[in-house]
């Protein structure tokens, strides 16, 4: 079975599937005009420079608050054991991968938020939330009900199971820094996930517009600390990551090596895990914001992105290759990058570490969760059946994350990459479908609407909900 999934995985994320996705953002990137990699002041300012000034237009959480939700996902283990990962099989040269699908994946993350807030819908009676997920545009985009049924079956039951990198991360890097025992940890995890999904929406978006920030900001001091202390190799370990993106990787210590291909395969699958660029997850979290424009909304995908894999995945790539963990320890995932920051800091390095990773994991499996959540909701509809069914799979959700957790890292990995790569392709057929549709919007919003509120105008809200 494990090397079935190894099989899978390989031609899943082959050279065919990298290609299509960095093609994929290209192209939209250069139709865009790179604004979304450009316009670093503008989008700042019409993100994270509106935090306290409210939102205008429809929706049931500000944006801010439906950023934070998306980063949960964004913002996890991804960035601390899928880049373990991904450097010891594909070499420090994965990293580079991570930046440059990262890049052209800004573009990619704006058209899932995009599609998310043009087929949304609002569910009055059984939640009264705007939701959207990909089977609810394969409805209200393409008319394919019974197809939306079939992938929202296929979501709600499977999707569950990709959090048990999330409690496997937290298990063994646990276990790595203080001794606890993987039950111990994994059932504290289980415990508090559920009494926060249990909540709901609201109670989600708030703690998670509480926790993310704080965590990130931690994470990224205590990654910024072992750069001033290793501040002298820091032009070797850059001359090192671009040489090995481009020129495989000599075999060093525990360290196998690594083609070329290898760094280009495990950066852009780890980095589009970690990002989220063009899995979907991003129309599911943003649907529910309050925005005047679809458009303004997705500015908030160049900062998850950004945050996410220039700044937090660097982080931890730079801490494990300055200390030269990947080669001198057989320790792979979340396990590898607490013995990295060991070394760097000693013993209370592994064990801030270890926190930092059980404080990811917990902000992603609830974050999942909501996205899990969604394809329940369309397959119930807004019904009272839909509200009944609520408590259960919160039940079934937390099931996977708690019993898979044993399985070895790498199984769950390439478990967790070939459902990501089903999301991944279905989003680009939704994208490349409706690509007249977001370029219309997109251009709406640069030659209409901005302009019109530029000259001190009150142009009227660009909002949708497909059931009115």
């Amino acid at each position: 079975m494990t090397e079935f999934l190894y099989v899978i995985d390989d031609f899943m994320w082959g050279s065919w599937m990298t290609a299509l996705i960095l093609i994929l953002g290209i192209v939209l990137s250069i139709r865009f005009g790179f604004r979304y990699q450009r316009k670093i002041i503008f989008n700042f300012k019409n993100t994270f420079g509106k935090i306290r000034s409210g939102n205008e237009g429809e929706g049931t959480i500000s944006g801010f608050r439906a950023a934070c939700t998306a980063l949960a996902n964004t913002v996890g283990t991804g960035n601390i054991s899928g880049v373990a990962t991904a450097i010891v099989s594909g070499g420090p040269g994965a990293l580079v991968w991570m930046w440059i699908s990262a890049f052209f994946g800004m573009s990619t993350k704006a058209c899932e938020i995009i599609i998310g807030q043009r087929y949304r819908e609002h569910y009055k009676e059984s939640m009264n939330e705007y939701v959207c997920d990909r089977s609810f545009v394969l409805k209200n985009a393409f008319g394919w009900k019974k197809g939306a049924v079939v992938l929202a079956v296929f979501c709600f039951l499977f999707g569950p199971w990709t959090c048990s990198v999330q409690t496997e991360a937290v298990s063994s890097s646990m276990s790595e820094a203080f001794g606890i025992p993987s039950f111990v940890s994994v059932a504290i995890i289980g415990i508090t996930c559920l009494v926060t999904i249990w909540g709901g929406l609201k109670r989600i978006s708030s703690v998670m517009s509480k926790a993310v920030p704080v965590m990130a900001v931690l994470y990224i001091l205590m990654g910024l600390g072992v750069l001033i202390l290793n501040f002298s190799q820091i032009p070797a370990v850059i001359a090192l990551v671009f040489k090995s993106a481009f020129s495989p990787t000599a075999a060093v210590g525990g360290f196998a090596g690594a083609t070329v291909r290898d760094a280009l395969q495990y950066g852009v699958a780890r980095g589009i895990y970690s990002n989220d660029a063009g899995t979907g997850y991003g129309m599911i979290a943003h649907a529910s914001a309050k925005t005047d424009h679809p458009v303004r909304q997705s500015l908030w995908g160049w900062g998850e992105v950004c945050l996410d894999t220039f700044i937090i995945c660097a982080v931890t790539a730079f801490t494990i290759i300055i200390t030269g963990s990947y080669y001198t320890s057989d320790a792979t995932s979340g396990a590898l990058t607490t013995i990295a920051f060991t070394k760097a800091y000693g013993n209370i390095g592994g064990k801030l570490t270890a926190i930092a990773i059980a404080v990811f994991a917990w902000t992603t499996i609830i974050g999942m969760y909501y996205t899990c959540e969604k394809s329940v909701n369309y397959a119930f509809g807004d019904t009272k059946t839909n509200k009944k069914m609520m408590p259960v799979y919160m039940i079934y959700y937390m099931i996977p994350c708690v019993i898979l957790y044993k399985l070895e890292a790498d199984v769950l990995w390439a478990f967790t990459d070939i459902l990501s790569a089903v999301y991944v392709l279905i989003t680009i057929f939704i994208i490349v479908a409706r690509h007249k549709e977001i370029f219309r919007l997109f251009d709406d919003f640069w030659k209409r609407y901005i302009p019109a509120k530029e000259k001190g105008e009150n142009p009227e809200f660009v909002t949708f909900d497909c059931r009115e």
